[in-house]
């Protein structure tokens, strides 16, 4: 008989048929919270503290009351690992506004709601990783700071959702999202990255996208080799002309793009500084770099 993961809930760690919010949680009914992914390796929980930064600073700029205090949520985190058994795992960490009625107005939502998944992931083949994807231009843009801040990681994807859709129809691995100025934003789901003459050059987060934590560890390991990393706004061309392209997210980890709208990029193959960032970015987290650990 197959075992179901064990949920943690307001409080409470419970079986996963048994994790249920309310229907009126407006979570539900209206997207309204967030949420982190996160990572464990090797019985370390990876860059915990920088998870839960982005998510408490998530929920003050909505206006979200988080009950559990961040050294609370970091315990939380660790022990649903625990319950599970896994030492390696895909987290999914979500505050909602909780339960309320049907009205849009937050502060009927007297009390936020919990949870907290640990279970496995994986977006891409290993074959991808090896050989680099296809990606697309969506028609969809990404939101602007002024109407759903991307910097906030909301519990609202559907902007994502929609972009991830047209990239579906295409039969491409990922949607590259530009933002409403034609600047080059972000991936539905990672950051962006290009090498141009041994530079790495990525957006700024003002070009409207979240401040990825893998997108930072791996400007950190390429500043570590010695190359120049550069944050500016860049169109589709810079893309189409690049020397390397890869993609960065939690899930994701590192994922070499070989071809963009029809255009081979490089070589067409993953490019020796894409490599070589994969290797460093194994390395780090295997050996539990910046990780919280699991086990006591």
């Amino acid at each position: 008989m197959l075992v179901g993961l064990i949920i943690y809930l307001d409080g409470k760690f419970v079986d996963e048929e048994d994790a249920r919010i309310s229907v009126f949680d407006h979570g539900v009914l209206y997207g309204d919270g967030v949420f982190e992914g996160i990572r464990a390796y090797n019985g370390f929980v990876f860059k915990l503290k920088e998870h839960l930064n982005r998510l408490y600073h998530g929920a003050h700029t909505i206006g979200l009351k988080i009950n559990e205090t961040p050294e609370e949520m970091a315990q939380i985190v660790a022990e649903t690992c625990r319950r599970n058994n896994l030492s390696d795992s895909y987290i999914r960490l979500v505050v909602t506004r909780g339960k309320g009625d049907l009205g849009l107005d937050p502060r009927n939502c007297p009390k936020s709601t919990t949870f907290c998944i640990a279970s496995s992931i994986r977006l891409y083949s290993e074959e991808l990783y090896k050989k680099g994807m296809a990606v697309v231009t969506v028609a969809t843009r990404r939101n602007i700071a002024e109407a759903c801040n991307p910097r906030v990681k909301s519990l609202n994807y559907l902007n994502n959702i929609y972009a991830k859709m047209e990239a579906n129809l295409t039969g491409a691995g990922e949607g590259i999202m530009l933002n409403n100025e034609g600047y080059v934003a972000e991936a539905t789901g990672d950051n962006v990255f290009y090498v141009r003459d041994g530079v790495l050059i990525t957006p700024p987060i003002y070009a409207g996208l979240l401040e990825g934590i893998t997108r930072n560890c791996v400007m950190e390991l390429a500043r570590k080799r010695g190359i120049e990393v550069k944050e500016t706004l860049f169109t589709r061309m810079d893309l189409y002309t690049a020397d390397e392209c890869f993609l960065t997210g939690t899930a994701a980890e590192i994922i070499p793009v070989v071809k963009y709208d029809g255009r081979i990029i490089g070589t067409g193959e993953p490019g020796e500084i894409t490599k070589a960032l994969i290797e460093d970015y194994r390395n780090y987290v295997k050996n539990a770099g910046d990780g919280e650990r699991i086990w006591e």
